[in-house]
């Protein structure tokens, strides 16, 4: 099973989405198990403040550490061993690599910051890893946590329903994933590769193979820098006995604006 605890103050945000599709029919099998925890519940005074003025001045309010650290042990017993983990645009960037490595632990801690931020002695003394969804601000950490929480669950046995599919997608070994159709065979002139409904499984196999190495090298060619093509993957993309079409893999990273 896989437990997480979320450090919010927004718990709201963060229910309704592990409770929904395959993530809930986890948590209803009993694969997983997320529970929120609210610093507010931790304050002192009657208004439940959490944040203050920053030392210094500046805009905005910070996120207190006292009442941090309190949420932050009630995490720590409800998920014990568990890394805590601060989204913040500041972390390193979230990658399947770091997907598999967050995977591998007993459970996740996700501390969400609001405001201007959290203060800096908090983190210093309980943040074991920030982590960034990348170079862009959100209000705040909620939906950081919801796509670390739902890339991990997706590789933990049993929150998949076929465990073939946490593998076989894009990324999980530096490589795009193939193109994927379904009915009807033809669709406003554009046409289903004749290779997908041969009955022939190694054509489609290294078809596939063979569109997912193109799409990785047009889209993604970082990738490639990562883990470099091997011999086998060479001969594959060498292979042209079936055509792929050009619209399948050229890429789409500029917004028309004319």
């Amino acid at each position: 099973m896989m437990r997480a605890a979320v450090i919010t103050l927004f718990g709201e945000m963060i229910h309704p989405y592990v409770e929904a599709s395959v993530l809930g029919r986890a948590v209803r099998a009993g694969h997983l198990e997320v529970v929120t925890i609210d610093p507010r519940d931790d304050a002192t005074d009657r208004h439940r403040t959490v944040d203050d003025n920053p030392f210094g001045g500046g805009a905005g309010m910070l996120m207190r550490a006292p009442e941090l650290a309190a949420a932050t042990r009630r995490a720590r017993e409800a998920v014990p061993g568990a890394p805590v983990v601060l989204l913040t645009p500041q972390g390193r960037r979230l990658d399947h690599g770091l997907v598999r490595e967050l995977a591998a632990k007993p459970g996740l801690i996700l501390a969400c910051g609001r405001y201007e931020g959290v203060d800096e002695r908090w983190i210093e003394r309980h943040v074991d890893l920030e982590v960034s969804l990348g170079d862009f601000v959100l209000t705040g950490g909620e939906l950081g946590a919801l796509c670390v929480i739902d890339a991990v669950a997706r590789m933990h046995p049993g929150v998949l329903g076929n465990a073939a599919s946490a593998e076989d997608e894009s990324f999980a070994e530096h490589r795009l994933e193939y193109p994927q159709f379904t009915r009807p065979p033809e669709w406003y002139g554009l046409d289903v590769p004749d290779v997908l409904t041969s009955g022939d499984h190694g054509r489609v196999e290294r078809w596939r193979r063979r569109v997912a190495l193109m799409r990785t090298a047009a889209r993604r060619p970082d990738l490639l820098t990562k883990r470099p093509l091997t011999a086998d993957e060479a001969k594959v993309l060498a292979d042209d006995r079936d055509p792929v079409p050009h619209w399948m893999v050229r890429p789409r990273h500029d917004l028309d604006t004319e």
